[in-house]
């Protein structure tokens, strides 16, 4: 209950905070939605010059577009931690992370939220109803459920990654960062895993789960069935790499050596 309250009441200051600035809001969120658009175009542009990409149709790659904004809106919501290495071990505020009564991620967590891109989820549901009733896909009474559960665990395999690659800094208080690669190595979990050659698939599976954010868990609702067992795997896999994450950042403050001369 501590850390429900927690999180509750940075949110409240949070929403107070972007209030008093609602032009900067607004931009913003009118920005995140013309990315989106430009991702879209750029996915009907592709299918001007061709019917099939690797046997799937351009509203099964427009639905997978669409369910993969939703955990990442999630992610980009509540893991919003890309400068992490910069502002907390370079600058120092980690040292007054340390100092409070609470989870060192769950704070940082708090700190950097940015609750405007879940906007994003409102996006992502458009864009996948639209493809799904272009396919006529069929729904059952549990499939909303299912819906939820694979984009939180599609949320919690991408906010693994980055986690796990923020922990680094513990190590190395660099300034150089991998983490706009790790973003731009994202983008390829918009598309079907199948298109890429066998190194790259295996990489995004196993290594850098990004299929489990888009393609895998999406299948399930084109009815891909060879692809049924990644999509029930990706809850459970979103538990276990966010698990190896916290396990990561958790040896890596222990070895904090902090912002001192």
């Amino acid at each position: 209950m501590f850390y429900v309250t927690m999180f509750f009441q940075y949110m409240s200051q949070y929403m107070k905070t972007r209030l008093e600035y609602r032009a900067d809001l607004v931009v913003e969120m009118i920005s995140d939605l013309l990315n989106q658009t430009v991702n879209l175009v750029f996915i009907l542009v592709v299918f001007g010059h061709t019917q099939f990409l690797s046997g799937w149709s351009r509203d099964e790659i427009i639905f997978i577009y669409g369910f993969f904004l939703i955990p990442f809106a999630l992610f980009s919501s509540f893991f919003n931690i890309w400068d992490f290495n910069e502002r907390y071990i370079v600058k120092g505020e980690m040292d007054r992370i340390l100092t409070r009564p609470i989870h060192s991620l769950f704070q940082v967590i708090l700190e950097r939220m940015e609750l405007e891109s879940l906007f994003g989820v409102v996006t992502g549901l458009v864009i996948v109803m639209y493809a799904g009733t272009s396919l006529n896909l069929s729904i059952n009474w549990y499939d909303p459920f299912l819906f939820i559960l694979f984009a939180i665990g599609g949320a919690l395999a991408y906010a693994a990654i980055f986690i796990a690659i923020a922990s680094i800094g513990f190590w190395s208080d660099a300034k150089t960062s991998i983490m706009p690669m790790m973003y731009n190595i994202g983008n390829y979990g918009r598309y079907p895993v199948d298109i890429y050659n066998k190194v790259i698939r295996f990489l995004l599976t196993w290594v850098l789960p990004f299929a489990f954010v888009g393609v895998y868990p999406a299948a399930y609702f084109l009815g891909k069935k060879e692809w049924y067992a990644f999509s029930f795997a990706t809850p459970l896999i979103g538990i276990i790499f966010f698990m190896l994450a916290i396990l990561i950042w958790n040896k890596g403050v222990r070895k904090y050596r902090g912002a001192g001369n």
